[in-house]
């Protein structure tokens, strides 16, 4: 189920909420976030407060996730995190969990930014990879991005053929044959973010200022995490990036892989309904195609 983006972009529907369910913040101002996810519609509550409703009934059920997991994370990560502080019941003008978090500061970096420092940028990357990667893993979920990478076969290719003509299909179904033909993943699984794109990460003044969207963290193959590489670091940052998680040959051309298959699948669903989505794709398909 998926509710029309429409029923989320009014404040009003966030005061009745917050008024009915904590109304210690009734008072507070509401501001709807002009944000690009998928996934929540996001909102300011007061100066430090943010309340995200799930846009589907799937993204529901990460706000348990989110609230469980997240405090255990946030002390053992190098840079801040959200901090959960109350989950909304569905009520009758909503249906599903919502949550009530902290409020972090900073801006989505653009695709290849050049403005700011990206060596310090990709050095703050790698350091919250690592951390991740040393969490304990007992009674971890496991990541929305668990499965082998060659389990993403079919529909890769399916997307990529329909894309023909959008961009060169060729050397996309060339770059996936690469990634499907390195050695696999046989390791024990690590924790990962899972999504380490533009509009989950804050930067300032060029450095890492916070993640603020965890939904598909757990565990994983960490290479799932390099595909910040082709995501947010221009081609000359990511050998720092690379240097920093020590990543081998086969885990980077994994990595590399997963970027290109979720950039395709991504470009194919948004490139007509979700402009900044849309060209975070194309960036990392340029990226990646362009060897």
């Amino acid at each position: 189920m998926t509710l029309h983006s429409a029923s989320l972009d009014s404040a009003t529907l966030v005061r009745t909420l917050i008024a009915a369910q904590f109304p210690q913040w009734a008072d507070l101002p509401v501001e709807a976030v002009d944000a690009s996810g998928t996934a929540n519609a996001i909102y300011r509550l007061g100066d430090d407060k943010a309340v995200r409703l799930p846009r589907t009934e799937s993204g529901a059920a990460d706000v348990a996730t989110e609230h469980h997991w997240l405090p255990r994370l946030a002390p053992q990560l190098p840079v801040p995190v959200p901090a959960p502080l109350a989950q909304g019941a569905p009520a009758e003008n909503f249906p599903w969990a919502w949550s009530v978090r902290t409020w972090l500061e900073g801006a989505n970096p653009a695709p290849g930014e050049r403005t700011w420092a990206p060596e310090l940028f990709a050095a703050d990357l790698g350091e919250l990879v690592l951390a991740l990667r040393r969490i304990d893993v007992t009674d971890a979920p496991p990541s929305y991005r668990a499965e082998p990478l060659a389990s993403r076969d079919a529909g890769t290719r399916k997307v990529i053929a329909e894309l023909d003509g959008v961009l060169d299909a060729g050397a996309a179904a060339e770059a996936w044959d690469k990634a499907l033909t390195t050695t696999p993943f046989t390791g024990a699984p690590v924790w990962v973010h899972g999504d380490l794109q533009p509009g989950n990460v804050l930067v300032a003044d060029g450095r890492l200022t916070g993640v603020i969207d965890f939904a598909c963290m757990g565990l994983a193959d960490p290479a799932v995490d390099l595909i910040a590489a082709w995501y947010l670091l221009p081609a000359g940052a990511r050998e720092t990036f690379r240097t920093a998680v020590g990543a081998d040959d086969a885990s980077w051309e994994r990595g590399r892989g997963w970027a290109l298959s979720i950039a395709v699948m991504e470009l194919a669903a948004y490139r007509e309904s979700n402009p900044v989505m849309a060209r975070n794709a194309w960036w990392v398909l340029g990226e990646i195609l362009a060897g």
